[in-house]
């Protein structure tokens, strides 16, 4: 009996780790994103090889645990990877807008996805914000 509870307590504990992992992993790629300020100059910055490298990292954590995580795992990890995606997205397209298709390194806007304009600077509706992801990151 005394097994059983070191198993069930051992695996949750393994549980919030893995959802640990999952969080950093996405902190990483959110500050490579520019999401968040970098911690001695309080300004945010971009680097979008990194973040897709991050990103890629945890696709394939997906792909290599799929089947052997439990509901919260695989809910926290998609969401986590969706969100990043989007993100992603949103700071290519900033970058190619405004610096004539820049891959990496310059200051950007504060990424955020809840704040994702409707419309381009032109004034037409964006389309592309809407569209399902595609695998390739646009770098």
């Amino acid at each position: 009996m005394a097994e059983y509870q070191n198993t069930v307590a051992s695996s949750g504990e393994m549980a919030q780790r893995f959802i640990e992992f999952v969080l950093m992993q996405a902190q990483n790629a959110a500050f490579m994103l520019g999401q968040i300020p970098h911690p001695q100059t309080g300004k945010p910055e971009v680097n979008t090889q990194m973040a897709k490298f991050l990103i890629d990292q945890l696709v394939m954590i997906q792909e290599k645990t799929e089947g052997n995580l439990n509901g919260d795992e695989s809910r926290i990890l998609a969401g986590t990877i969706a969100n990043l995606q989007m993100a992603f997205v949103e700071v290519v397209q900033r970058q190619q807008a405004g610096s004539g298709a820049a891959p990496s390194g310059g200051p950007p806007a504060q990424a955020s996805p809840a704040a994702a304009p409707v419309t381009e600077e032109s004034g037409q509706p964006t389309t592309d914000s809407r569209k399902k992801f595609v695998k390739s990151y646009g770098s």
